[in-house]
């Protein structure tokens, strides 16, 4: 018997990761980690199935995320509950090709993140449903079922249906050995937890000492707000890891285009791995110009807003690697037309994490890509925080500097309801104790 979703449940849930500095960078100096946090229920709390997802913020702006969401409630509530491609390409079109939404973007920033935060709840709902972790869902689908789940509006000039089913044909025979091979070793990944940019020089080296030690081939810094802090820094960093570690670092669109070029040409003597979103995410051209102003590869990805950004990042060879995030663009349906793009102009993915939940997310891209697209993890890493994960119900395993691959039906978004109690904002307990301590402090 088919299900309906009855409700759509919308949450204001942070965490104040800024009283440890975790999460600073050059852009984002305080930052607490949040989700505006969506629940599908098929039933009455507690009974039914529930699809769970969520748009990450840094804090304040998080209501006006859940707004957004709490907006969309009206395409969702009373469907039928989404169980197959049709149905999840369905809902994807809906909400991205509605008129008066799409003018508030289109197709970028605030509502289309909303959009994204409910189809990738309906990915969770149907995944669950058929018994797989999301990965396994779309990996298991056809070549004609995932092209199905494309908009390939806008990008028919780099990629059409033609070419995205040559891509998936061509990777369909070797889907069961590559998942064998992801079950038993896991995909790799490298680890941020060092390098935020409001840690002491002791507490980076450290990190990195142990990030080496815990498996990991790769770390990465924040850079931007002074290069003679980032030179030290860089120094102590490649001391503390040795020549065959690699070393990425992030702007996090700090720079105009000269300072990055100018910035990265004094750090290119520690080797960076690649600069990381080094001017604005919209500014195509300026991203070709500090590839080419400079040595250090390019990357970017977590801010660009949607399919079309990233399209014209490939054609004008602007980006070395192409950084997905599972929480930015409207959801797995937008997600999987970028992996066909990427796979199209032969640029690796490594996607953007960290954050509250991201890990738990783009985990199962990433592994579908994988399994299902590309063909291969060469050059690909996934990007690992380690903080947060306690709050889920199937958290992130990491061995040896590696994801092991979700088992656990779903897309590994649900929040544990004890961590959503104490950290929903503003009448959770976390935030009136903090609310107390301030006010005791004036």
């Amino acid at each position: 018997m088919s299900q309906t979703v009855t409700d759509l449940e919308v949450h204001d849930i942070r965490f104040p990761t800024s009283e440890q500095l975790d999460g600073s960078d050059a852009m984002n100096p305080d930052p607490d980690y949040s989700a505006a946090y969506v629940v599908l229920r098929t039933g009455h709390a507690g009974s039914g199935a529930e699809g769970h997802g969520f748009c990450f913020t840094i804090g304040r702006g998080n209501e006006v995320m859940a707004a957004a969401i709490e907006a969309l409630r009206p395409y969702v509530v009373g469907r039928p509950a989404p169980r197959t491609a049709a149905d999840l390409g369905e809902l994807y079109r809906e909400l991205t090709h509605d008129s008066q939404l799409r003018w508030l973007g289109p197709e970028k920033g605030v509502m289309h993140m909303a959009v994204g935060a409910v189809v990738n709840a309906a990915w969770d709902l149907a995944a669950a449903g058929a018994g797989k972790p999301v990965w396994q869902f779309l990996a298991g689908m056809t070549p004609e079922e995932l092209v199905s789940l494309v908009d390939f509006r806008y990008l028919s000039d780099a990629l059409t249906p033609e070419d995205a089913l040559a891509i998936l044909r061509a990777a369909e025979p070797g889907r069961a050995e590559r998942t064998e091979l992801l079950l038993a070793q896991g995909y790799p990944a490298y680890t941020t937890s060092p390098g935020w940019l409001g840690y002491e020089d002791d507490k980076l080296v450290r990190l990195s000492k142990e990030a080496v030690a815990d498996g990991f081939g790769q770390i990465k810094l924040k850079v931007g707000a002074d290069l003679g802090d980032d030179v030290r820094r860089m120094s102590l960093a490649r001391e503390a890891v040795g020549p065959d570690i690699r070393i990425a670092v992030d702007a996090n669109q700090r720079w105009d285009v000269a300072d990055a070029v100018e910035w990265m040409n004094a750090l290119a003597p520690f080797d960076p791995h690649w600069i990381e979103e080094p001017t604005s995410p919209d500014d195509v051209l300026g991203h070709a110009a500090v590839r080419a102003g400079q040595p250090v590869k390019v990357a970017t990805g977590e801010h660009v807003a949607n399919r079309v950004v990233f399209k014209q990042l490939l054609q004008a060879g602007a980006v070395d690697f192409v950084q997905i995030d599972a929480a930015r663009v409207a959801g797995v349906n937008e997600n999987l037309a970028i992996l066909l793009l990427a796979a199209k102009y032969g640029v690796p993915v490594c996607p953007h994490a960290g954050g509250v939940g991201l890990c738990e997310l783009v985990q199962h891209l990433s592994m579908f890509d994988y399994v299902a697209v590309s063909g291969t993890w060469e050059d690909r890493v996934i990007e690992y925080v380690d903080h947060l994960h306690e709050h889920f119900a199937t958290p992130t395993v990491i061995e040896n500097g590696r994801y092991m691959a979700p088992l656990a039906p779903g897309f590994s978004a649900r929040m544990l309801p004890e961590s959503m109690a104490e950290h929903r904002y503003p009448e959770g307990p976390v935030w009136q104790a903090r609310r107390t301590t301030e006010e005791n402090a004036r």
